[in-house]
C-alpha cells in the first residue's frame, strides 16, 4: 500500500514536469544547447506551500517561473487520503490484537481444562493426553481438524474443531478482501499510468491533450478515493468499529425522502413511490434504527437500480409493514440476474458478467455496504430477479428486538 501511495505521488510530480517541459524553448533538455537548463530553483512569495514555484535558468539568460500551486492541491487530497488509510491500519492493530484473543480464549480455557485433567483431577489418562497434543500439531492451516479417535476426549475435539474452523474461515475471508482490493486497485492505477504516458508522449506540445490528462488523473483519484472510504467502513464493520445511532425512525418516511432526491439527481429514470396513504404518519412504520444508515442502504440498493436499468425506465419504491415487521422494496426493469449471480450479489467486489463485460462503474461494494447496514440491524434481505426483466430488493427489519432495530 505504501508503494502505491508513492506511485501516485511521482506520478503526480511527473504531469507537473511535464508539464514544465512542454513550456520550455526548444533545446532546453538537451545538454550543449546554448538555451539548455542552467540551474533550477526554488522560490517563494509567501509561507504558504502553494506560494512556492520552479525556477528554471536557461544557458542564455532567460529565467521561467512555473507557480507549484496546481501540484500542491493535486497532491493535498491524495496525500491526506493515503496517510489516513495508514493511520486506520496502524490503529487498527490494537482492535485486531484484542480480536485474536477472543478469538483464542476458549482454547486458553481447553488447554487449563487438559492440563486440570492431565494431572488427574479429571480421571483422564496421560496416554490419552498425549494423544491429544499429538492430534492437535498435526492440524495444519489448510487441514484445521483434531482427531484423536478417543469417545472420552470427543467433547475437546468439538471444542476445538469448531474454533480451528472459525478462524480459517476469518483468515481465508481477509485473504480473499485483500485479493480483490489489489486487483480493483490495478484499475485505477493503470489508468493513471497511461495518462502519464500520454503527458510524456504528447502533453508536452498539445494542449487538448494535457487538459485531458489531467481531468483524468482527477477522476481517477476520486475513485480511488471513494474506494478506499468503502474499504475503511467495511474494515471498521468488520472490526465492530461502526457505531449505530439508534433512535426512532418512520420507514415509510425514509423511503419517501429518497424517493424524492433520487427524482432530483437522477432524470435519466422514472421513480415511483408505491407507499399507502398516510403511511408516513402510522405508527406501524416506526422502527428503532440508525436513520443515517438506514437511508444509505436504501439509497445503495436504488443506485444500484440505476446503474443495471436502461434510460427511461421505472424503478419503484415502496414501504410495507404487518407481523412485528417493516420493510422497503426496490425494483426496477433492469436486466436481472440469474440465481447463481443472486446467490453472490452480496459478495464483495463481485459483478455479473455481463456487468463486468460492459461499462457500468462502481466499486462493487455499495451491496456489501448496504448488507452490513441490514445485518446490523438484524434485517433480511430477500432478492428476485429474472434476467431480461427486472429484480427486487425487499428489506425487512423487525420493529423493535432489544431496543437495538
Amino acid at each position: 500500500m505504501i508503494a502505491f501511495d508513492l506511485f501516485v505521488c511521482v506520478a503526480l510530480v511527473a504531469s507537473f514536469a511535464v508539464q514544465c517541459a512542454g513550456k520550455l524553448p526548444e533545446g532546453a533538455l538537451r545538454a550543449g544547447s546554448p538555451n539548455a537548463i542552467a540551474s533550477l530553483e526554488l522560490a517563494t512569495d509567501g509561507d504558504r506551500p502553494e506560494a512556492l514555484s520552479l525556477d528554471v535558468l536557461l544557458g542564455d539568460g532567460t529565467r521561467t517561473s512555473f507557480p507549484m500551486g496546481d501540484l500542491f492541491r493535486l497532491m493535498g487530497p491524495v496525500a491526506v487520503a493515503a496517510g489516513s488509510w495508514q493511520l486506520v491500519s496502524l490503529l487498527s492493530l490494537p482492535e485486531d490484537t484484542r480480536r485474536v484473543r477472543r478469538k483464542l480464549l476458549p482454547l486458553n480455557q481447553l488447554a487449563l481444562d487438559a492440563e486440570a485433567m492431565g494431572s488427574g483431577a479429571g480421571g483422564i489418562e496421560a496416554d490419552k493426553m498425549e494423544s491429544l497434543e499429538q492430534a492437535i500439531s498435526r492440524a495444519t492451516v489448510d487441514s484445521p481438524r483434531v482427531t484423536t479417535g478417543d469417545q472420552d476426549l470427543q467433547p475437546i475435539e468439538v471444542a476445538l474443531n469448531g474454533l480451528l474452523n472459525q478462524m480459517q474461515k476469518s483468515r481465508q475471508q481477509q485473504t480473499r478482501f485483500v485479493s480483490d482490493a489489489s486487483h480493483e486497485l490495478r484499475t485505477p492505477i493503470a489508468v493513471i499510468k497511461g495518462y502519464v504516458d500520454m503527458l510524456d508522449r504528447w502533453g508536452k506540445t498539445d494542449e487538448a491533450v494535457l487538459e485531458e490528462s489531467i481531468e483524468s488523473l482527477k477522476a481517477e483519484t476520486d475513485h480511488m478515493q471513494e474506494l478506499v472510504e468503502q474499504l475503511l467502513f467495511l474494515a471498521r464493520g468488520d472490526s465492530g468499529r461502526n457505531a449505530l445511532q439508534m433512535a426512532p425512525l418512520n420507514l415509510a418516511e425514509v423511503t419517501a425522502g429518497v424517493w424524492e432526491e433520487s427524482c432530483m439527481i437522477d432524470d435519466a429514470h422514472r421513480y415511483a413511490l408505491e407507499n399507502p396513504e398516510g403511511a408516513e404518519g402510522d405508527p406501524r412504520y416506526q422502527m428503532t434504527g440508525d436513520l443515517a444508515m438506514v437511508k444509505q442502504s436504501m439509497r445503495v440498493i436504488v443506485q444500484n437500480a440505476a446503474k443495471y436499468s436502461p434510460t427511461g425506465s421505472t424503478i419503484t419504491l415502496r414501504a410495507r409493514a404487518g407481523d412485528g415487521r417493516v420493510s422497503y422494496q426496490v425494483q426496477d426493469e433492469g436486466m436481472g440476474m440469474g440465481e447463481s449471480d443472486v446467490a453472490h450479489a452480496f459478495e464483495r467486489f463481485w459483478r455479473a458478467d455481463e456487468a463486468r463485460g460492459g461499462e457500468v462503474g462502481g466499486t462493487g461494494l455499495g451491496l456489501s455496504i448496504a448488507k452490513w447496514i441490514v445485518d446490523a440491524h438484524q434485517g433480511t434481505i430477500d432478492v428476485v430477479s429474472r434476467e431480461g426483466v427486472g429484480t427486487r430488493f425487499s428489506v425487512s427489519f423487525p420493529v423493535s428486538a432489544d431496543g437495538r432495530a
